[in-house]
């Protein structure tokens, strides 16, 4: 019986864009594992993040924790589906170094919606509970605010996601 390389699938968003959905349907593939920031998040610092400074303080720590568990289901042979945005040059830096550390074979999945239907989505979610954190229109246009589309010079393979 032969083994498939595993994949690590990447995911690039703005708030809305259906990030967490995606990453759920690319998890039923045999032989893969999704790591969820908003739940490790949520479970780890839940009651600490009040603001946008809070959250990237709390991010950049779980980064540093699941580094070496994602290097490690890699070279096991594990696909992962990282559920955390790749909406920065920062962020997708470090998924750069996953990469680069494991060979891994990788699809950077874009979701390219526009910021209404993100802020529709967004509202729904937040009136179903469906999500661990809310976030206001305030925080979702300062939040957006820096986020950066993949480009072809980063040397990701990027999968683009439109508004099917």
């Amino acid at each position: 019986m032969s083994k498939t390389s595993p994949m690590l699938h990447l995911l690039c968003g703005k708030i809305g864009s259906g990030k967490s959905t995606l990453a759920t349907r690319l998890g039923q593939a045999p032989g893969t594992v999704v790591i969820s920031e908003d739940h490790w998040l949520n479970a780890l610092y839940g009651t600490e993040m009040a603001t946008i400074p809070d959250y990237i303080r709390c991010a950049e720590k779980l980064r540093g924790v699941m580094a070496p568990h994602v290097l490690a289901l890699l070279r096991a042979g594990t696909s992962v589906v990282l559920d955390f945005p790749a909406n920065t040059l920062e962020t997708r830096h470090w998924m750069r170094e996953l990469i680069a550390r494991t060979q891994a074979a990788h699809e950077l999945h874009f979701l390219d919606l526009p910021d209404e239907i993100c802020l529709t989505r967004m509202r729904a979610r937040s009136a179903a509970g469906e999500h661990p954190f809310e976030v206001s229109e305030e925080q979702f246009r300062k939040i957006t605010s820096h986020f950066v589309p993949p480009t072809e010079t980063e040397g990701f393979h990027v999968v683009r996601h439109g508004a099917e």
